[in-house]
């Protein structure tokens, strides 16, 4: 049986469909799912895209953590749904609590577009268990609202507790604290980041590599042996 990967769309998504595109290369099935409905479909897996869901109106996030259906993605997320939030999808997971910090404007003050280099800190989730720990990759970054905030104590547990996932490499893009590029929660069904796997799955697009198709071939090997 084919795992099926929701990807939610809200007013103003930019990357839904390069975001099921993906989850298809991957050998998934992808669906659709509308900012409106509560219901998931009985799918396997969620994918909450980039983009700039209303209008990042409040703060980036703020008003999609409160679409009917985040109620959804809320509570199976903390049943153990596994969850990915990217770039868009990150701020939305933190403005719903499902990920510890938040994100604020990037620290120089302009939007930043560039192939980005980032370390695989976590290997150990639903979500990057394809790529080993240490290793080093090159994912496409996007953002206005990109710099991962914390206080202190938030930021020494999850180093302490390993639920880093990745950092930023050669440069820190926009002021992220620690260089945090993405953070898991302590389940590891959870994972956010700011760069867009899903631009860097087939050669002739995005960085020329495929260096975020683990992202997507992880979370089915993983449902596939569920």
């Amino acid at each position: 049986m084919t795992a099926r990967i929701g990807v939610v769309t809200f007013p103003g998504s930019l990357d839904d469909r390069d975001t099921q595109r993906a989850i298809r290369v991957a050998g998934a099935e992808p669906v659709a799912l509308w900012h409106k409905d509560k219901d998931l479909k009985q799918v396997d897996a969620v994918v909450l895209c980039g983009g700039f869901s209303y209008g990042d109106y409040l703060r980036a996030g703020a008003i999609a953590r409160f679409s009917p259906v985040m109620d959804t993605v809320i509570d199976q997320a903390k049943a153990g749904l596994p969850v990915l939030g990217i770039c868009n999808g990150f701020q939305i997971l933190t403005e719903a609590h499902l990920l510890p910090g938040g994100m604020l404007g990037n620290d120089h003050l302009h939007f930043i577009c560039r192939d980005q280099k980032l370390r695989v800190e976590n290997a150990g989730t639903a979500w990057t268990s394809d790529y080993t720990a240490g290793q080093e990759i090159h994912i496409p970054l996007k953002n206005m609202d990109g710099r991962y905030a914390a206080d202190r104590r938030t930021l020494d547990e999850l180093e302490a507790e390993g639920r880093v996932a990745f950092r930023y490499l050669d440069m820190n893009p926009n002021g992220s604290l620690n260089d945090i590029a993405g953070i898991t929660n302590a389940a590891g069904n959870v994972v956010g980041l700011m760069p867009h796997p899903e631009h860097a799955v087939e050669s002739l697009i995005g960085t020329g590599r495929t260096d975020g198709l683990p992202f997507f071939t992880s979370i089915l090997k993983k449902l596939v042996n569920a």
